[in-house]
């Protein structure tokens, strides 16, 4: 077994660059997401509501290619926000 001896410094320092990593992808969300991971944040298995749901303007979409279409994760979770009820 190695032992590492770090002065305290250094070592706030690491775990400082650690924890910034971390949150950064905790926190790190793609715009432009798939039709899968858009069905899975809205909990729908049906490509027919998602279809409703763009039609209806309710998300956003971007289609970059004629079989290819992008969800707006940001509009997807404005929608749930939306849509969300607060507990009594």
């Amino acid at each position: 077994m190695d032992i590492i001896c770090l002065e305290d410094k250094a070592f706030f320092a690491l775990i400082e660059v650690v924890v910034n990593r971390v949150d950064h992808k905790l926190h790190h969300q793609e715009k432009w997401i798939s039709d899968v991971q858009a069905m899975q944040l809205l909990n729908i298995k049906s490509k027919t509501t998602l279809q409703k749901l763009r039609d209806e303007g309710k998300i956003r979409f971007s289609q970059p290619q004629k079989k290819i279409i992008l969800y707006d994760y940001f509009s997807i979770d404005a929608y749930l926000e939306k849509n969300a009820y607060e507990t009594f």
